[in-house]
């Protein structure tokens, strides 16, 4: 039996010698954001949670707070981001190189998808007086930082209303989460801010303090909305935030989420096919994604589809 034992234990040794294959490694992926209190973190935020748990093996998925849309888009320009989320009215300004990108086309743009639409608003203490927007003259309002989507936003509206907000007004330009306190802290007056609803960085202060956010309802605002095709003129409903109890008239862009060409085809494909799959758990997130609607979710897209996209939405004969 003696030679038994000794085949026993040069198995037992085999074993044990037997070279263990590595895991695979997983990819990183980064998704960017903006302020931290506004729904584009949390749209990398969810999404990255939500990759996270179900393609865990495969991917390591960072969401990550950031400027803001120029900020994001200028990232795919240089390929530091796999994904973000700019808004719909920059996201066509960059490929046709228009504006901030005036002669210099962002033509590695790339298209996944469209989420929630956000509003343009202007928001206010009670207290300051402030009820239509010539009121702001001579006020501290935030502007919004340089390189976001919130800044255009504002000095478009400045824009239209004769407003310069070099002389006519103090403007700060805060992030969002710092605007929000100072407003509370009487640190400004008022602040402008695009965003999808409800957004936290209304809903605290509105604790806090008596807000009033001001109509967005000049003709020319309207008529911008009709000729512009990332543009939508809309409302934000009575009730949406604490002591708002009136349809607050303005316009909306939608939030789009953006890649470059230049990132794996299978990467996007198992995004796309990721939320798409799971897009109840998405919705159920936040509030701004309760309506979520995968056809609309196709639409308001300036720079042409990434191909990974592009080959889930034609499996799913959406395209």
């Amino acid at each position: 039996m003696a030679w038994k034992r000794v085949v026993l234990v040069a198995l037992v040794i085999a074993a044990l010698i037997v070279p263990v294959q590595p895991a695979m490694a997983k990819t990183d992926v980064l998704f960017g954001g903006a302020s931290i209190v506004g729904v584009y973190y949390q749209v990398a935020l969810q999404i990255s949670n939500l990759m996270n748990r179900h393609r865990g093996d495969d991917y390591n998925y960072i969401g990550r707070p950031t400027g803001g849309s120029v900020f994001n888009i200028n990232a795919m320009v240089r390929e530091t981001f796999d994904f973000g989320v700019a808004q719909s009215d920059r996201n066509y300004q960059a490929f046709n190189g228009v504006a901030d990108w005036e002669g210099k086309p962002v033509k590695n743009l790339r298209s996944v998808f469209s989420m929630h639409p956000e509003t343009v608003m202007l928001v206010t203490r009670k207290d300051t007086g402030i009820k239509k927007v010539e009121d702001i003259k001579g006020k501290r309002v935030n502007i919004g930082n340089p390189g976001s989507g919130q800044r255009f936003n504002a000095e478009e509206v400045l824009r239209i209303y004769g407003i310069d907000p070099s002389s006519d007004l103090r403007a700060e330009s805060l992030q969002q989460h710092e605007a929000s306190r100072a407003l509370v802290d009487r640190k400004i007056d008022a602040f402008f801010y695009t965003v999808g609803n409800p957004s936290a960085a209304i809903e605290e202060p509105a604790q806090s303090v008596d807000i009033v956010m001001v109509p967005l309802d000049h003709p020319d605002i309207k008529k911008m909305a009709e000729e512009k095709p990332y543009y939508i003129f809309t409302k934000i409903p009575a009730g949406t935030y604490k002591g708002v109890d009136y349809d607050v008239p303005t316009y909306a862009v939608t939030a789009t989420v953006i890649s470059h060409e230049t990132v794996d085809d299978q990467i996007v494909y198992d995004m796309v096919k990721t939320v798409f799959e799971n897009l109840q758990q998405l919705k159920g997130s936040h509030a701004a994604f309760r309506h979520l609607d995968p056809k609309e979710m196709l639409q308001g897209l300036s720079a042409p589809f990434h191909p990974g996209a592009l080959k889930y939405y034609k499996e799913k004969g959406w395209m």
